[in-house]
């Protein structure tokens, strides 16, 4: 069983930066590919970002390719998400999910965060 739990959401202007981290219970941290997903109002829940066990591999939706980075710590047991140049379409709650398969699709992974909202202002 994995408990995750998010932090770091908040408001901010267009153009600014959020860290999102997500802290993990457990001690197989390592053994979970982690992922970051969002669900803007009215809108399905989407993939924005994985990580590979070790952090060597990641992979980015292409609506946040090199504005948004995912890396992990695994021996605090912990995944962020930096996010830089955010705009107002990044405006979402941020789910950060722990699976065992490397893959983006949300059915493989296992184990959910409770959410974080981000809000980005025009």
């Amino acid at each position: 069983q994995v408990q995750l739990v998010e932090s770091g959401g908040g408001l901010v202007q267009a153009g600014g930066s959020l860290r999102l981290s997500c802290a993990a219970s457990g001690r197989t941290f390592s053994r979970y590919v982690m992922g970051w997903f969002r669900q803007a109002p009215g809108k399905e829940r989407e993939f924005v970002a994985r990580i590979s066990w070790s952090g060597d591999s990641t992979v980015y939706a292409d609506s946040v390719k090199g504005r948004f980075t995912i890396f992990r710590e695994n021996a605090k047991n912990m995944v962020h998400l930096q996010m830089n140049s955010l705009e107002p379409e990044d405006t979402a709650v941020y789910y950060c999910a722990a699976g065992r398969a490397w893959v983006g699709t949300m059915s493989a992974y296992e184990y959910w965060g409770q959410g974080t909202q981000v809000t980005v202002s025009s």
